[in-house]
C-alpha cells in the first residue's frame, strides 16, 4: 500500500471522527463506495466545493464544455487565487476522463449568502452562427445573477469570458430561463417589481445579445399588478419547442399547488401584451392545477411519441406526452414527497394524468439518510439518443436515476447512481436549536446530457460535479451512436 494510500485512510478516519464528536451524524451509507446499477462514473469535478444548480453541456468547434450555475455561498477560486463568491463554473469536458476547470465568473457580491441568495443559478447557451443577428464568431452565455438580474456573457475563449451587457436588473428574483438559439427569443423567469408573484415570465428578443428587446411579461391571471384574491404559485421555468413546435409548457409551483401550462407560442409573442387577465388567458391553450401537495419544477415535453402497446390500435399509438416533476424542499421526509407524473396531451385542453413514478424509500432508507429524498428535476436536452427513450431524473439523496419512458403508462427505472460523500459535502439539518440534528448527504440537484451520450449530474450539498454513462442492459435501450 502507498504511502499516498495510507495518508487518504487516515485522514478519511479524522474527518469522520470530526464530524462525529461535532454532533454530525455521517450515515452508514455515505461511508461506503458509490452505489450503481447499470451506470459507471466516467469523470468527475469537484467545482471548487460549490454549491450546483443549472449544468449545460455545449459544443464549441471540436471542445466540449460545461457551464454550471451555483447557489449562494463563496469558494477559494485557485485559479485567481482569490475568495469568490459563487457564480458560473466552466470546465472542458470534452475528455469526460479528465475534467479541466477553466473559469470562475462570480456571482452577485451585494447579495452574499447561501441557499438561492446570491449565486448564478442558471445558464443558457447560443452559438452566434446560430442567432438571427449575432456575431457569428461569438458563442454567448445568458445566466442570472443573484436575484438581481439576467445578463449576456462571451465566451468564445471561455477560460477567458466577459460581459456583455445586462438584459434586466432591478428584480426581485431569478430562476429557470430557457432560450431559442434559432429565434433568439429567450423566457426569463423574472421576480418584477409590482407583481405579486415573486416568479414570472419576462419574454426579451436576444437575437442580438448586444440589443435586448423587451416583447412582454406574463404570467397566471390574479399575478399581475393590480390584481386581488387568489394569488397563485410563483412560475419555475418553461421549456419552449420554438417556432416550429409553436409551443411552451409552462410550470408553476415547485414543491406544492402546481399549474401545468401549454401556451401558443405565437399568441404569446403577437397577442396583445398589457397584462390584464384576458390577456393572460389568449395565449393558453392547455391548464392543469395539480393537488396541493404536488408541485410542477420541470415539464418536459414528449412530442410524437410511439407506444408499442397500441400498435395495432391505429391512431392510439401515437401520442403526444409531458413528463412533469415537482422539487421536494424539505428534509428527511417531512412534508409530501415530489413524483415524477406523466400527462398526456395529445389533446391539448384535456390534459390527462396516465402515470407516476418514484423511489421505493425502502430500497434505500432514503428518509434516515439525510437531507432531501424526492424529485427535482429531470434532462432538459432532447438528444436524439435518449429523447422518448429515456428521461433522467435528480432524486437528490438517491441520486440520478434514469427511466425508461417508451412505454409512458408504465416508467420503469433501469439504471441509477448515488455518489460518495467527499470532504466537501456539506451537512443537511432538520429540527432547531437543542433539537436539530445534521447529517452528512448527498443532494444531486439537476443533470444534462450532451450528444455523445454522456450525463452530468451536480450537487446541492458542495459534491461536486459526476459524469456518468450507461452501461449493461440500460445501454441498449438508448439510441447511442
Amino acid at each position: 500500500m502507498s504511502c499516498h494510500v495510507c495518508a487518504r485512510k487516515a485522514w478519511v478516519v479524522l474527518v469522520v471522527l470530526g464530524l462525529a464528536i461535532a454532533g454530525f451524524a455521517l450515515p452508514a451509507s455515505a461511508q461506503k463506495q458509490p452505489e450503481s446499477k447499470n451506470m459507471n462514473l466516467v469523470g468527475y469535478s469537484d467545482l471548487q466545493g460549490r454549491s450546483a444548480y443549472q449544468p449545460s453541456i455545449h459544443k464549441q468547434g471540436n471542445r466540449w464544455i460545461a457551464y454550471i450555475g451555483h447557489h449562494g455561498g463563496s469558494a477559494m477560486n485557485p485559479l485567481t487565487g482569490k475568495t469568490e463568491d459563487n457564480g458560473t463554473s466552466i470546465v472542458d469536458v470534452t475528455d469526460p476522463k479528465q475534467p479541466k476547470y477553466l473559469a470562475h465568473i462570480p456571482g452577485d457580491p451585494r447579495v452574499p449568502g447561501p441557499g438561492e441568495t446570491g449565486g448564478a443559478q442558471m445558464t443558457r447557451l447560443c452559438d452566434g452562427s446560430e442567432l438571427p443577428h449575432a456575431d457569428k464568431s461569438k458563442v454567448y452565455l445568458l445566466r442570472t445573477k443573484g436575484t438581481d438580474s439576467h445578463e449576456i456573457w462571451d465566451v468564445s475563449d471561455p477560460a477567458h469570458p466577459s460581459r456583455v451587457t445586462v438584459v434586466l436588473k432591478g428584480l426581485v428574483d431569478t430562476h429557470k430561463s430557457w432560450w431559442e438559439c434559432n429565434s433568439g427569443i429567450a423566457f426569463l423567469v423574472s421576480g418584477k417589481p409590482g407583481w405579486r408573484a415573486k416568479r414570472m415570465m419576462q419574454v426579451y428578443d436576444l437575437s442580438d445579445p448586444t440589443e435586448p428587446v423587451f416583447v412582454r411579461d406574463f404570467g397566471l391571471p390574479g399575478q399581475q399588478p393590480g390584481s386581488t384574491g387568489f394569488q397563485p404559485s410563483d412560475m419555475h421555468g418553461a421549456i419552449s419547442t420554438g417556432p416550429a413546435g409553436n409551443r411552451v409548457y409552462a410550470g408553476y409551483g415547485t414543491s406544492k399547488g402546481g399549474v401545468i401550462e401549454i401556451i401558443d407560442r405565437d399568441k404569446l409573442l403577437k397577442g396583445p401584451k398589457d397584462p390584464t387577465e384576458a390577456n393572460l388567458m389568449y395565449p393558453v391553450i392547455g391548464r392543469l392545477d395539480l393537488p396541493e401537495e404536488a408541485g410542477a419544477h420541470t415539464t418536459y415535453p414528449l412530442m410524437g411519441m410511439d407506444v408499442a402497446e397500441f400498435d395495432k390500435n391505429g391512431a392510439q399509438a401515437k401520442h403526444d406526452f409531458l413528463a412533469v416533476v415537482g422539487e421536494t424542499t424539505d428534509n428527511e421526509c417531512h412534508a409530501p414527497r415530489q413524483l415524477l407524473r406523466m400527462f398526456d396531451i395529445t389533446t391539448e385542453s384535456r390534459i390527462l394524468g396516465v402515470s407516476t413514478w418514484t423511489v421505493p424509500e425502502a430500497s434505500g432508507n432514503f428518509c434516515s439518510r439525510g437531507g432531501r429524498f424526492g424529485t427535482h428535476s429531470t434532462n432538459e436536452s432532447m438528444s436524439p439518443i435518449y429523447y422518448k427513450r429515456i428521461i433522467f431524473i435528480a432524486h437528490f439523496n438517491a441520486g440520478l436515476r434514469a427511466v425508461d419512458i417508451r412505454d409512458p403508462y408504465n416508467p420503469k427505472e433501469i439504471a441509477y447512481f448515488i455518489p460518495a460523500v467527499t470532504d466537501k459535502t456539506d451537512q443537511r439539518c432538520v429540527g432547531q436549536g437543542a433539537d436539530q440534528k445534521c447529517k452528512i448527504a448527498i443532494q444531486t440537484n439537476n443533470v444534462e446530457l450532451d450528444d455523445r451520450g454522456y450525463i452530468y449530474i451536480v450537487d446541492r450539498a458542495n459534491t461536486g460535479m459526476h459524469i456518468l454513462e450507461l452501461t449493461g442492459d440500460a445501454k441498449k435501450v438508448a439510441n447511442l451512436p
